[in-house]
């Protein structure tokens, strides 16, 4: 188990449209320049948009994983350890924290190739 940041960081190019940045020691993803997630590097984790009741639950079936990070809005923002989690389930995250921020054609075509669920 775990993911490496060069495993991240090809996880988050197969998702369509998106634009990195950097801002102090911290990289930012967006989507149409809307933020979706980020990544320190030197902590190895990374950062992602989720809804309230996904981040609440994240938090507390596994806080050796997830860490709250903060809320804006109608978002919750979780903190996930690199190296506590599989690929599998950081794609699934990653491409909901996508879906939750992209334009709804980009997500409509995406999900038609990708079985991720249907994010409102």
């Amino acid at each position: 188990m775990g993911v490496s940041v060069e495993e991240f960081l090809k996880l988050v190019g197969e998702l369509p449209e998106v634009r990195t940045g950097r801002g102090g020691d911290w990289v930012s993803f967006k989507v149409r320049g809307k933020g979706f997630g980020y990544l320190w590097e030197e902590t190895e984790t990374v950062g992602v948009k989720a809804t309230i009741e996904e981040q609440i639950a994240l938090v507390a079936e596994r806080p050796e994983v997830f860490e709250k990070q903060f809320t804006a809005g109608r978002y919750g923002w979780v903190v996930i350890h690199l190296d506590r989690i599989d690929h599998d389930e950081l794609f699934e995250l990653v491409a909901e924290a996508w879906c939750l921020t992209a334009p709804k054609q980009l997500v409509t075509a995406f999900e038609e190739t990708h079985q991720i669920g249907r994010i409102v």
